[in-house]
């Protein structure tokens, strides 16, 4: 596969540090190019499973007129669904404590959307992990919100930080993505190119 790939000039379209150091594990070269004020809307009644492969594939598109042959840009979006309502990124500590308080003693989905495009292909697809936090007491998520800032993740919370490690209790499917990329199988889409 790795082979394959040098004849491709891959670009990680995310401001995101954690898609780029998960990418950077896959052992690829790559360059990070971002484009400003990508919309990040969907169809009202665009099916909740589907809502982060459809913005995936519009932060795609965005970038198909100034693509190279030889490109093959990689985007994402990461929500979280609880209850059925969708959780994006918190537009502040109040919307981050009330997220926090919704996934707070249940299970929750995160749902990773990916686009790959290249000149004459594209391929996407969504990977879902089911997340299970204990109740988190009002002093954990004032704590978590006051030193960690969540305001640049979906649902208020990174796995990776201090709430995952007291606040998770289970998890089943890929850890990698509730991290916000789901590099296995974005190897294994890869090697299909």
């Amino acid at each position: 596969m790795y082979e394959k790939l040098k004849n491709y000039h891959i670009i990680l379209a995310s401001n995101s540090p954690r898609r780029r150091e998960l990418l950077a594990g896959l052992g690829i070269d790559y360059e990070v190019r971002v484009l400003p004020h990508i919309a990040e809307s969907y169809p009202a009644d665009l099916p909740v499973e589907k809502i982060a492969e459809y913005i995936a594939c519009e932060k795609a598109d965005a970038y198909r007129p100034l693509m190279a042959p030889n490109d093959l840009i990689i985007t994402a979006d990461t929500i979280v669904v609880v209850d059925g309502q969708v959780l994006g990124k918190p537009s502040d500590a109040d919307d981050a404590r009330r997220m926090l308080h919704c996934l707070s003693n249940k299970t929750h989905q995160v749902i990773t959307g990916v686009c790959l495009l290249t000149a004459n292909r594209q391929r996407h697809f969504s990977v879902l992990t089911d997340v299970t936090f204990k109740r988190l007491t009002d002093e954990e998520i004032d704590f978590y919100i006051e030193h960690y800032r969540p305001f640049d993740k979906a649902g208020a919370y990174g796995i990776q930080e201090w709430i995952g490690f007291v606040g998770v209790t289970a998890i089943k499917g890929s850890y990698f993505n509730v991290m916000g990329l789901p590099v296995q199988r974005i190897y294994d889409e890869l090697q299909r190119l």
